[in-house]
């Protein structure tokens, strides 16, 4: 069912870079890269718009050496399929993950199928990707921490809350994707149904902006220098909300933005600049 996995030697760098090409309930898709080696990590918008998104930031799909996957939800693969067959590059996801998608991705090569899974580390290069779970109604959803020599980089959206073990393996990280995905009370007024909200608001959906900032404060180390807000919804949120209610949450814990920590936007059509931990 998987290809056969090469080792890859891994030489030592502190060089870790990234842009959050989308995020957002519409399409989510991040490059990471090192000297070495460059990594998207999902691909939820189409093809195309993912080739776009990467000349923004001065890349090109053809630099990708692995495309790793989050779990199956349209706005994370959509585009999964096409890139792949189209360059050839090799997929990573967790069997759960795999059973789950096939059918919505199309036909990979055997040669390009590999299995990721939780709680475990993987070597790309210069570049160690470490995989831990969240709470999110899919089959087996993580996400990943990426290491690059005593650099850290953290992406966490798609959960329904931040657990302890969770916290355990992100803390310190020199900088964050972290869902911050809705307001409370814009999503209870929304015209979404009951049953969508009821989903969002539970231990199987979307971190809240103060639930973020909480969850924020108690990770928040030395080394933490910028956190990207994440996959904030188009109908129950906006970035200057999320901003100030974060930020507002930080402060009651001591945090203050633009002092000890800096706060950014993400966007589903955007990219951010590439940023060099």
């Amino acid at each position: 069912m998987f290809a056969k996995e090469v080792k890859i030697v891994n030489q030592a760098t502190d060089q870790l870079r990234f842009s959050i090409l989308a995020s957002g309930s519409s399409g989510n898709a991040t490059l990471v890269e090192t000297a070495d080696q460059t990594i998207l990590v999902d691909c939820g918008l189409s093809g195309k718009k993912i080739e776009h998104l990467f000349s923004e930031v001065g890349r090109s799909m053809s630099d990708v050496d692995a495309i790793l996957v989050t779990h199956e939800h349209v706005d994370h693969i959509k585009g999964l399929g096409v890139l792949a067959r189209r360059y050839e590059v090799p997929v990573y996801a967790n069997a759960k993950t795999w059973a789950a998608m096939e059918t919505s991705i199309g036909e990979i090569n055997i040669a390009q199928k590999f299995q990721f899974d939780m709680e475990t580390v993987k070597s790309f290069g210069s570049l160690q990707v470490e995989s831990f779970g969240v709470s999110h109604d899919a089959a087996e959803p993580m996400f990943y921490i990426f290491h690059s020599g005593k650099k850290k980089f953290v992406m966490i959206t798609d959960t329904g809350y931040v657990s302890d073990r969770m916290k355990g393996h992100i803390a310190n990280a020199d900088a964050y994707l972290f869902e911050s995905n809705h307001d409370v009370e814009m999503l209870r007024m929304g015209r979404y149904p009951w049953n969508v909200k009821r989903r969002i608001l539970g231990d199987e959906g979307h971190v809240s902006n103060e639930d973020a900032g909480i969850a924020m404060s108690e990770v928040i180390g030395d080394a933490t220098k910028r956190i990207y807000l994440g996959h904030l919804s188009k109908d129950n949120n906006m970035k200057d909300l999320a901003r100030m209610a974060v930020a507002q949450t930080l402060a009651g814990e001591g945090i203050i933005v633009g002092e000890q920590v800096e706060l950014f936007d993400t966007d589903p059509e955007i990219p951010t600049s590439i940023f060099t931990v």
